[in-house]
């Protein structure tokens, strides 16, 4: 006769991490799906368009389903399918090195406001500087002095978040430090500086990655209206904002022109919202 194990009580079993609770949740599963399939289209760009994405043809504003071009070709006998998937892969570049920048650097900063208070007074308004200006304004101001191009773009997009991001952890290391528990450890003779990394910091960082993904929705409206208006990425290297651009003068005559590029942001940009929400959901609880 064989005896089963006995099975560990649900109560010893190891707890979910908040994270992966939010990501299970509907809301997180929808996002995550409608982001991997904008991820996944940028990735295999290569493989999945049938032609480069700046070859030219005698076929312009050729509708969708036209033999040997899915989605149609644009004003310049372009292929639309590999100008949106490459325009994909072009924006996940960008916005992948400028959001991660903007924080890191907007994090170091409110750590070495945290440290002294002549160093915060000096953080905060170098952030108010960068603030005063809109999105666009700083854009124009910075392709003015480096002219268009892939790292105007992405110096514009950190420079937008650093502020957020340092303004978001001064305020919860400022939260964290009135606790208890941190005066407590100060009692008991921890050091300031163990306080804030082992204590302070892993407590304030929550918000953070909510934030991490409400700014990757900036950073695409922000590339594609920088290439909307002509000061982005160069010619004819393609981004969704570009293709659009692209499009405008012809919407009555080949609306299917810029269906791509508008349903590809819409897609990226709900996935986000919805996986930040998820994510902020589970924080709050």
């Amino acid at each position: 006769m064989t005896t089963l194990a006995p099975t560990a009580p649900a109560a010893a079993r190891r707890p979910r991490h908040p994270y992966l609770t939010a990501l299970a949740t509907a809301r997180g599963r929808t996002g995550l799906a409608l982001v991997g399939l904008v991820v996944l289209a940028g990735l295999l760009a290569p493989l999945l368009a049938g032609h480069p994405p700046t070859d030219q043809s005698g076929l312009t504003l050729a509708p969708v389903g036209t033999p040997g071009h899915p989605l149609g070709t644009d004003d310049l006998g372009r292929d639309l399918l590999s100008r949106l998937l490459h325009g994909i892969r072009a924006d996940l570049g960008i916005i992948a090195v400028a959001v991660p920048l903007g924080a890191v650097l907007g994090c170091l900063l409110a750590l070495a406001a945290a440290v002294h208070p002549a160093v915060d007074t000096a953080v905060q308004r170098a952030f108010d500087l960068i603030l005063a200006f809109p999105g666009l304004i700083l854009a124009l101001a910075v392709t003015a002095v480096l002219g268009p191009g892939r790292l105007p773009v992405v110096l514009v997009i950190a420079l937008a978040e650093i502020p957020v991001f340092g303004r978001l952890l001064r305020t919860g290391i400022l939260a964290q430090r009135s606790r208890e528990y941190v005066t407590a450890a100060r009692v008991g003779g921890t050091s300031g500086r163990r306080i804030l990394t082992r204590h302070v910091l892993p407590n304030a960082a929550d918000p953070l990655v909510v934030q991490f993904a409400v700014s990757l929705t900036v950073a695409v409206f922000l590339e594609g209206a920088m290439s909307f208006l002509g000061v982005g990425v160069r010619p004819p290297e393609p981004t969704l904002g570009a293709v659009l651009s692209q499009s405008m003068p012809h919407l009555a005559q080949a609306p299917h022109f810029a269906a791509g590029p508008l349903v590809t942001v819409t897609a990226l940009v709900l996935g986000l919202s919805l996986v930040a929400e998820a994510l902020n959901r589970e924080i709050r609880r």
